[in-house]
């Protein structure tokens, strides 16, 4: 029996273009204080937010997606014919059943029959996609893997509790990965490494407990709130700054770098002061880290590549530059990579 020639296990994968996607309905933190007791004020200073996205009614993940899948393969320059696998990490995904990715397949119009999935990790699905995207493409199973982190939370939000309803907002970004070529990894361009944690006996901090096999949806359930965010901001805070800090070192450490090292930090949007805390831990200023949490909120999955596209086409990412992502949310799950570009 034949068997499919398998690309040298010391090539890496790298990204080839990008994009983001998000609705044209934005919610400012003024129209938030005609809806519940807050006000501009209050979320800036504890959030950094002044304003997010949200999706009109029959507006999908999906389409989100495959719109910001449509600009990354436009800015990778290949056709979308020919990718041949799509990854959706995403917890907020169509429907219940099936995937996100299917349709995202459908409506970017990828390779016939080519693989597509979901991948439930939050906040730090999109660090956990381009572990899989690496894998899968080191592999030589295939050749250009559309990742997409896309997040429509505003269904899910209790919007008469102001801890949580100021945080969250939708939107997508995706990426192109594909093997760096013989020269680039020559010149140590590519995906460097990627670090990836859990810790399952913080699972109750942040989680939508309703609409599973431990809780189906019932009008009790619906009545209790259950198919809604409940979070215990406290402790997410606490071991945000203490994880994404510990895996960012393991990262760099793994890779001979120290934080210096990096020419630009592509960090989750979850909370300015979150992103603070871990700058300061990391011994970096502020103008290190890329911010755009004041326009969109935090989109879980969908914040690390809507941060990085619009890095990329900002012009604050140039060849061979070092970049740091990390990224945290429910589960608790995070992650950190570093990427020369």
């Amino acid at each position: 029996m034949n068997t499919p020639e398998r690309t040298p296990a010391l090539r890496r994968a790298k990204i080839l273009g990008t994009g983001r996607a998000v609705p044209e309905r934005i919610l400012t933190n003024d129209d938030l204080s005609r809806m519940v007791d807050t006000s501009d004020a209050w979320i800036r200073e504890r959030t950094g937010i002044r304003a997010r996205h949200v999706v009109k009614p029959g507006e999908a993940a999906s389409d989100l997606a495959a719109q910001a899948g449509l600009r990354a393969c436009e800015a990778a320059g290949v056709d979308p014919a020919t990718i041949d696998c799509v990854i959706c990490a995403t917890i907020s995904a169509d429907m219940a059943l099936p995937s996100c990715a299917v349709f995202v397949q459908r409506k970017l119009g990828a390779a016939h029959g080519c693989p597509a999935f979901d991948l439930s990790a939050a906040c730090g699905g999109f660090l956990y996609g381009m572990a899989v995207a690496e894998g899968l493409l080191r592999s030589g199973l295939y050749r250009r893997i559309l990742l997409c982190g896309v997040e429509v939370l505003s269904g899910f939000v209790n919007w008469q509790d102001r801890a949580t309803c100021v945080l969250f907002g939708d939107g997508a970004g995706a990426a192109v990965l594909t093997l760096a070529s013989e020269e680039e990894q020559e010149e140590g361009r590519g995906i460097l490494s990627v670090h990836l944690f859990a810790d399952g006996t913080q699972a109750e901090a942040l989680c939508i407990p309703g609409g599973g096999s431990l809780h189906p949806t019932s009008a009790q359930t619906l009545a209790e709130g259950k198919h809604l965010i409940h979070m215990q901001g406290k402790v997410i805070f606490t071991h945000a700054v203490r994880n994404l800090s510990s895996a960012c070192q393991a990262a760099l450490s793994s890779q001979g770098l120290k934080p210096g090292d990096i020419d630009l930090v592509v960090a989750h949007q979850a909370n300015l002061r979150i992103l603070e805390g871990v700058a300061q831990r990391l011994g970096l200023g502020m103008e290190r880290f890329y911010i755009n949490i004041d326009r969109y909120g935090n989109t879980s999955s969908a914040s690390v590549p809507i941060a990085l596209d619009e890095a990329v086409r900002a012009g604050r990412i140039k060849r061979g530059d070092r970049l740091l992502f990390c990224a945290l949310g429910a589960g608790l799950a995070w992650g950190a990579a570093v990427v020369r570009w």
